[in-house]
């Protein structure tokens, strides 16, 4: 199933997002292969399966809820990464219950405003869905996170440790 292209912003670029495909856990895979891009994900991408089985829970969850972390490619058609919501994975930590909306894209894509634009794109979508509060988990020290969270008028509630020993930061928006 695909999703038609998000309606942009002023000068924002062009954005489409689509139900992850099977071929997108490869694509994923293959695009966050960068130190840079899992920094504040244990500093390596997952092993390929960890990407399928992730892939497969989007479809489900766009099938129950109507939302899920929908592949993010250009005008193009080029995989940039990910962007949308989820129900937060984790019982034992963090906003549990909440609905979490994230972005995760490749370096190539990186401040060129594809995260702004396709974050909002689906802050319209979770509304459309009867979401009425969002959270954004970051990692505290990942500005570049924050910085589109607080663009998307967010606000920095509380913080939580994590299992690994990090603070990540919960920022919050009533829908």
């Amino acid at each position: 199933m695909s999703i038609a292209p998000a309606t942009p912003h002023a000068s924002a670029p062009a954005v489409r997002l689509r139900v992850p495909t099977d071929e997108d856990a490869l694509t994923w895979y293959r695009v966050f292969d960068d130190p840079e891009v899992m920094e504040f994900f244990g500093g390596r991408r997952a092993d390929l399966s960890v990407y399928e089985e992730l892939t497969a829970r989007q479809r489900r969850h766009d099938a129950e809820l109507g939302y899920c972390l929908w592949t993010l490619t250009d005008e193009a058609d080029t995989v940039l990464g990910f962007t949308g919501a989820q129900p937060w994975p984790h019982t034992h930590y963090g906003p549990v219950g909440a609905i979490e909306i994230g972005w995760r894209l490749g370096r190539t894509a990186w401040g060129r405003g594809y995260a702004t634009a396709a974050a909002r794109a689906t802050l319209e979508r979770v509304r459309a869905a009867g979401v009425s509060e969002v959270v954004a988990m970051i990692h505290s020290r990942n500005a570049r996170s924050m910085a589109v969270a607080e663009r998307l008028g967010m606000r920095r509630a509380e913080s939580y440790d994590t299992p690994r020993g990090q603070e990540a930061v919960c920022f919050r928006l009533e829908l």
